[in-house]
């Protein structure tokens, strides 16, 4: 019988594999227009003209705004000729094509600097170099049902993606998948006296592909951990971990019975 490991209640809890993250950058997302582009209400009409547009829309917000209203088209006038931008505006109001370099992706009625800002989603962490090919998998597991890395979602019972893969030479790695998850922090007032968070930041429990049995058949600290919280996982008579993660090649290639020769099973 297989000695197995206790497990402690938080499988992550490592204090020799605690990193700190690096810090982030933080850069202001603007969320989907709150308001659709409307239907083009003037496609094609000679009544406007620059001198008219240039008095009644003395900034190039009032003059995208307009357009915006217009014709549903949203342009980039900010900073631009002042000659030129009127005449980007006539052409859109007339129904001219219009350059994309002069258009916008954003609402003009959204003001940037009151939005909430995102931090950015930082890249998944790289594999582990010592693993083999993708290509090399042996079988692959996936649970649902292991608890979550980061302390809040724990305390909130939820669970990660974790994948599983075990490799022709032996080796077994793990990989968190997700999920992602955005959650607010801090609060402010905005000038409409309206409390916002001050920042949404993502909950990224992906670790990237990391390994769990080295090829020599020795676990690695976090290793070790995973292989306990499986084997206390039962099916039947046995565990998941014999019975899903660490197979035998022989389980998965039944035609070794009858012929050993065949290479290419």
């Amino acid at each position: 019988m297989k000695k197995t490991t206790p497990v402690a209640s938080n499988v992550w809890d490592d204090p020799q594999l605690v990193q700190t993250p690096a810090p982030f950058a933080v850069e202001d997302t603007l969320a989907e227009p709150a308001t659709a582009p409307q239907v083009p209400k003037s496609t094609s009409n000679a009544d406007y003209d620059l001198d008219g547009l240039m008095t009644d829309f003395p900034t190039a917000r009032d003059l995208e705004r307009f357009v915006f209203d217009e014709t549903g088209i949203v342009l980039n006038l900010k900073g631009r000729a002042n000659k030129l931008k009127y005449q980007i505006a006539m052409d859109a109001l007339n129904g001219e094509s219009i350059d994309a370099k002069y258009q916008g992706e954003n609402n003009p009625y959204i003001d940037k600097a009151e939005m909430v800002p995102v931090e950015p989603l930082k890249p998944v962490p790289a594999k582990d170099p010592s693993l083999p090919d993708v290509s090399d998998v042996q079988n692959v597991f996936l649970s649902v049902i292991v608890p979550h890395p980061e302390t809040e979602s724990r305390a909130q019972d939820k669970k990660v993606h974790l994948l599983f893969r075990k490799y022709k030479n032996g080796m077994i790695s793990y990989e968190i998948l997700g999920p992602l998850e955005q959650r607010e922090h801090g609060s402010k007032i905005d000038k409409f006296g309206r409390n916002r968070p001050e920042i949404i930041k993502w909950v990224d429990p992906r670790t990237g592909e990391q390994v769990v049995v080295r090829e020599d058949g020795s676990l690695t600290p976090q290793g070790k951990r995973l292989r306990a919280m499986m084997q206390s996982m039962r099916v039947n008579t046995t565990n998941q971990w014999e019975v899903w993660i660490d197979r035998e090649f022989i389980s998965l290639n039944e035609d070794i019975k009858h012929n050993p020769w065949d290479l290419d099973k």
